[in-house]
């Protein structure tokens, strides 16, 4: 028979796991859908009719409008483990639990999608699918934590055990976003310069391009907050079903 503590654990919050997952969570994630929706159309025009053709790179330089998002998404994902692994802590709360859980398979996903992106553009511009870059090396480090974090998740012996120690390796992991961001600025290397955030130069952009990117940086942002409200809402209604079925 499974530990009663674990059931206690699995089961917190669980009565309104169930209400979650009932009329307001489906309006809502509906909301988010259509505006995600509206927002990546509006995106996708922005980006292939209406920003202007790079001079240098060509076509090819089109995928900087995912390729700095998906980053972005990564970056505001393992911010979000973060704070949700410190309150779990804290507090023991699980709904703290179930945010940083959720954010890091989206983290990972879009780290991953930010990743091939980069190999992708550096391909006809660079010449090479991947080199050591500090940037690249970094984000690549970044990303094999955040998959560590999700096998822990996976192979830990119990569930307040996967948390707790998650927790631990989602907090100390983002020590590396920051590391990540200023490696351009830290280390010579080939990658462009920063573009967004507290060691920009956006003025180095065209007035389409830099609002073309603002745009996408807000798409994928509402995209990160509709996939992580239905990660959430699916994990909530998992164990809300599996405090029933022990309870059996």
């Amino acid at each position: 028979m499974k530990d009663n503590r674990e059931a206690v654990f699995i089961s917190t919050g669980s009565a309104g796991a169930l209400a979650q997952s009932g009329s307001l969570s489906w309006g809502v994630s509906l909301a988010l859908l259509f505006i995600s929706a509206a927002l990546m159309v509006a995106d996708l025009a922005l980006i292939f009719l209406w920003a202007p053709t790079e001079q240098v790179m060509g076509v090819v330089q089109r995928i900087f409008y995912f390729h700095v998002p998906e980053a972005w998404v990564g970056f505001l994902a393992f911010g979000v483990v973060f704070v949700g692994s410190l309150l779990f802590l804290i507090t023991g709360k699980r709904r703290w639990d179930v945010l940083g859980h959720s954010a890091a398979e989206i983290g990972v996903l879009f780290t991953t999608l930010m990743l091939v992106t980069g190999a992708t553009w550096a391909k006809p511009v660079w010449g090479v699918w991947w080199t050591w870059d500090p940037r690249l090396t970094t984000s690549l480090i970044l990303w094999l934590i955040y998959v560590g974090y999700l096998m822990l998740r996976a192979y830990a012996p119990t569930p307040t055990r996967a948390a707790r120690y998650s927790a631990v390796m989602g907090i100390v992991g983002f020590i590396d976003v920051p590391i990540v961001y200023f490696s351009v600025v830290w280390w010579r290397n080939i990658h462009p310069e920063l573009l967004i955030g507290p060691a920009s130069a956006p003025d180095s952009l065209d007035s389409r391009m830099l609002v073309t990117l603002m745009f996408s940086l807000l798409t994928f942002t509402v995209l990160f907050v509709y996939l992580l409200w239905e990660r959430m809402s699916l994990r909530n209604a998992e164990d809300a079903l599996r405090a029933v079925r022990q309870g059996e």
